[in-house]
């Protein structure tokens, strides 16, 4: 039995690893694989609060979900591509170990999704846009961040 990116062409199958690389650079806690695949203008939108732009903007969030769930795992469940765009249902599970948006530890197992959309230029990615279900995450801790 093939795998479902069998079929894909050579550049089709550069953007999938791409992206799927994105994602390891979270669940293997190694920002520095960002720097393989996003270029280097490459626009989050949104952004997070206090992330600043391009592919050392992400590092420190990469850290900063490590350090709040250390077993972090992003798992793609599905993949939808046509040149140069692709787009991922997704859901991101771990341990609730560190502090997370100044809620502190609460050592629960969380699971939430994600829905991303990429866009590559070659096997660059160049913009993502993203959504997390929080709200999702801040009912599973129990708690909502402080308001500013």
């Amino acid at each position: 039995m093939s795998s479902p990116a069998s079929h894909l062409s050579p550049q089709l199958l550069a953007q999938r690893r791409a992206v799927e690389t994105l994602y390891r650079a979270f669940t293997e806690q190694n920002p520095d694989l960002v720097d393989e695949v996003l270029a280097p203008q490459w626009d989050d939108i949104p952004l997070e609060p206090g992330q600043g732009p391009g592919p050392e903007g992400i590092k420190p969030i990469i850290r900063s979900v490590a350090q709040a769930f250390p077993d972090v795992r992003i798992t793609i469940h599905d993949m939808v591509q046509e040149p140069d765009r692709i787009g991922v249902r997704a859901e991101i599970t771990g341990t609730h170990r560190g502090e997370l948006f100044g809620i502190p530890p609460t050592g629960k197992a969380v699971s939430f999704r994600i829905h991303e959309f990429h866009t590559l230029d070659g096997a660059r990615v160049t913009t993502t846009w993203h959504l997390e279900d929080w709200f999702g995450l801040f009912l599973q801790l129990g708690q909502f961040p402080a308001q500013a």
